[in-house]
């Protein structure tokens, strides 16, 4: 007999400053770590235009100057995820669950496997067949990466996650050898169908998958029902 699907909250918040972010899912494992609340969340959002280097560095992975970057607009961030350089921008699903693995019976890998059947299945709705590859997490259609993930487990509580590419620009992406790869190139779901691509659609679709691949319930609540645990 299956047991009931656990629930997470899902907090959608509108295009976001990436350090706010972060500080959020920081403070939010830090409490929950501490006792403070035992409930699972996860934020869906866009970001305001990033650059983040992950664990593995990348400012090698540059292919413009700073100097150039900072006339764009564009900071650069270091975080503790998993993984090197990467873009955020508007027109990226990004999604970051703070949940807790033991609770879910998952190890890291298989998180990480799941993120990425998400993001598979929901590209696969419009005619997309994505691909995983264990060298080099994310999802890739040939050599183009559409989807990527980059996280982080304290104590078994998960933060930072996936970023789908809906609609994003891609120029800045050129800017960077995407994940410290030479010789790829990222991608879009709106680049590859070559037609308009509603990105609350994909929104959608993406927390239909969530539900499916984790067995979960999704509960809409504001973002002031998280941030009193603080």
């Amino acid at each position: 007999m299956n047991s009931e699907p656990k629930t997470w909250y899902c907090i959608e918040l509108p295009t976001s400053d990436y350090r706010e972010i972060w500080k959020l899912q920081t403070g939010l494992v830090d409490a929950r770590k501490a006792g403070a609340f035992d409930q699972d969340i996860v934020f869906l959002l866009e970001h305001s235009p990033v650059f983040t280097l992950g664990r593995s560095g990348g400012k090698e992975n540059l292919r413009v100057s700073e100097s150039f970057l900072e006339k764009s607009g564009v900071p650069i961030v270091h975080v503790e995820r998993g993984g090197n350089i990467t873009y955020h921008g508007p027109g990226q699903l990004v999604g970051y669950p703070v949940i807790n693995l033991k609770s879910l019976k998952l190890g890291v890998l298989d998180y990480v496997t799941n993120l990425e059947d998400v993001m598979i299945r929901t590209v696969a709705d419009w005619g997309i067949a994505a691909e995983r590859n264990s060298l080099n997490r994310g999802i890739w259609v040939g050599n183009n990466k559409i989807g990527a993930i980059g996280v982080t487990v304290r104590r078994s509580i998960t933060f930072h996650g996936f970023a789908l590419n809906v609609n994003v620009s891609l120029e800045p992406f050129e800017w960077i050898h995407p994940c410290g790869l030479e010789g790829i190139c990222a991608t879009s779901m709106e680049t590859k169908l070559d037609t308009p691509v509603s990105f609350d659609q994909v929104k959608e679709r993406l927390k239909h998958h969530l539900c499916e691949v984790f067995h979960i319930r999704l509960i809409s609540k504001d973002l002031s029902e998280v941030q009193k645990w603080l």
